[in-house]
């Protein structure tokens, strides 16, 4: 089913006419659980895996900050008993017997091998307006490590894969699976639904005294610049992140130092209460605003970030 943003509230390039030359294209993917194959968009699907090339693994161990483990296959389990209870808001007794305690983990010595990568995105250029990716390559491919690392301030480990889908021979037939992973960064397979929509900047890095002179709007009429006119939520490429946690800050490359470009966004949400203005308008009622079941930190966004310079140079992320 295509999913359709409604149109912004007000226009807001009517209002302030200088915003029109700092705007975007995002495309907003649209997530939602389903059956993708390797040969489709997705999110958490399967990917297109040269069989000879081996496949990612973290052997941080230790490092990861450990807190619950679980595997896969309890995660699973738990989301089929949760999504079996539907509109009920109490599970049955036989239900709650499937699930672990809010308590229990597995050892935390199964950390200490190494960690096979989960697939988190896997995009086609055909199908996606925002693809931004070397000029020889159609396929972008994300993964992630399931357990949080420190050093990317307690978000799990992101790599970005460039291919040329003409060049991929004989396929990997069943990738390797973490022993564990933390519940919130296994994400639920998921086919796409790409819109392409259009953002403006944060409000912090507006410049001049264009940022001053919105608030000043806002505050006479009520309408939030920043949750209704500029920024899509949810899983989306390109566009701009929202700084509203820490306030803006340099993402530049580590390689050369070249301020970075937001790649791809992995949200803890698709929008935000029932009346949001970002829900697409074809959503049923009672739809979840988190169908990839995915949390980081306390419901924010990860923004992964690309060198402009050289696809060959480190991505980086934050969490907002």
């Amino acid at each position: 089913m295509t999913r359709t943003t409604p149109p912004r509230p007000i226009d807001v390039t009517a209002l302030f006419p200088s915003l029109s030359g700092l705007s975007t294209t995002a495309t907003r993917l649209h997530p939602r659980p389903g059956a993708p194959s390797a040969s489709d968009s997705s999110v958490a699907g399967p990917l297109r895996w040269p069989a000879d090339e081996a496949w990612p693994v973290c052997h941080d161990g230790r490092n990861h900050y450990i807190h619950r483990l679980l595997t896969p296959a309890t995660v699973r389990r738990q989301r089929a008993v949760h999504a079996a209870r539907g509109t009920r808001h109490t599970l049955t007794n036989q239900e709650r017997a499937q699930l672990p305690s809010p308590d229990f983990s597995e050892p935390h010595r199964l950390a200490d091998q190494p960690i096979p990568l989960i697939p988190v995105a896997q995009l086609h250029r055909r199908d996606i307006p925002d693809f931004a990716g070397p000029d020889d390559c159609d396929l972008m491919q994300v993964l992630w490590c399931p357990l949080d690392h420190p050093e990317e301030g307690y978000n799990p480990r992101v790599r970005v894969f460039w291919r040329r889908g003409a060049d991929l021979g004989p396929l990997l037939a069943e990738p390797p699976e973490p022993p564990v992973v933390n519940d919130s960064y296994l994400p639920v397979p998921c086919v796409v639904h790409p819109e392409q929509v259009r953002e403006f900047p944060y409000g912090g890095l507006l410049p001049g005294d264009l940022g001053a002179r919105i608030d000043a709007w806002e505050e006479e009429l009520g309408t939030s610049y920043q949750s209704d006119l500029s920024l899509a939520p949810g899983w989306k490429i390109g566009g701009f992140a929202n700084w509203s946690l820490t306030d803006p800050h340099p993402m530049d490359c580590a390689e050369c130092g070249t301020a970075m470009t937001l790649l791809l966004t992995a949200d803890s949400g698709e929008w935000e209460g029932r009346v949001s203005s970002w829900r697409p308008v074809e959503e049923p009622e009672g739809a979840s605003a988190d169908p990839v079941g995915v949390t980081i930190g306390r419901g924010y966004s990860l923004y992964v970030f690309r060198c402009p310079v050289s696809f060959d140079h480190p991505t980086a992320t934050t969490m907002q």
